[in-house]
């Protein structure tokens, strides 16, 4: 390195020529402060002035792939924006079902699940995504043989967010779930099945949010907002679970950027 560069990287502490030993040997560990001071020197003078990365111009070929996202979200169709009041009404029912789950959470974390419920593990996001969807919903088939002797087959439609499942749910394992869930709905369309675990995950988040969560739940209510402004037969119940889910971040979780303000 030049004397000149000493200008542009000022020393931090002053530091003399070290008295050292005529058998001072760089090559070996120091012994002393001093060593130690002139093996930094000769270190630092041995570093090149302009060091060029080396690049392999292979990978420049590739041309990268941008994400970018809206920060807010798309309007309701014509004719079907929620209220101010609809949307008051919401938040307070949904504050009423939070406080009711974390005032009896022990309770009903005690009972014990039917012999046919396995919850999957945190980290099964394909399990998941059974468990919650069922075989039907995730295996995109249109219907399933019926058979009444039987009963219901919790695989095959999916274990409903019970009381008694949720309340087994720690903050991990639901932040986890939702992600799965809202990546599943990335691609997929909304169905009941889907919008019912969404609104038991919300109700299961606690505040304040963490920051991946934060993250899920605009995430969530963008892709709402897409798929309600896409929905041509306009199904009043599909259009309201929808608004509901977005009124539920925008309004309780204070999103207030993505709310739906009246027409």
């Amino acid at each position: 390195m030049e004397p000149g560069m000493e200008e542009l990287m000022p020393r931090l502490l002053p530091v003399g020529d070290c008295d050292l030993a005529e058998d001072f040997d760089p090559t070996v560990p120091p012994r002393t402060p001093q060593e130690y001071l002139k093996r930094v020197q000769i270190e630092a003078a041995r570093c090149p002035d302009v060091v060029v990365a080396q690049i392999d111009p292979r990978k420049l070929k590739k041309k990268p792939t941008v994400n970018i996202s809206i920060s807010g979200c798309q309007p309701a169709p014509e004719g079907y924006s929620p209220t101010i009041k609809w949307q008051q009404q919401q938040v307070a029912n949904f504050s009423a079902v939070r406080q009711s789950l974390n005032k009896h959470r022990n309770h009903w974390r005690s009972q014990h699940l039917d012999s046919n419920v396995t919850m999957p593990k945190s980290e099964d996001e394909e399990g998941w995504k059974k468990f919650c969807l069922g075989e039907r919903v995730y295996s995109e088939i249109e219907a399933l043989p019926d058979n009444e002797n039987l009963g219901i087959d919790y695989m095959k439609v999916g274990f409903p967010p019970l009381l008694s499942i949720v309340s087994r749910m720690n903050q991990a394992t639901v932040t986890s779930v939702l992600e799965y869930l809202i990546s599943w709905f990335g691609e997929k369309k909304f169905t009941p099945e889907l919008g019912r675990w969404l609104y038991a995950l919300l109700a299961c988040l606690e505040k304040p949010l963490l920051p991946e969560a934060h993250s899920l739940i605009r995430q969530l209510a963008r892709r709402c907002s897409e798929v309600r402004a896409l929905e041509e037969s306009k199904n009043e119940e599909q259009v309201s679970a929808l608004n509901l889910i977005i009124c539920l971040v925008s309004r309780y979780f204070d999103q207030r950027d993505l709310a739906d303000e009246p027409s």
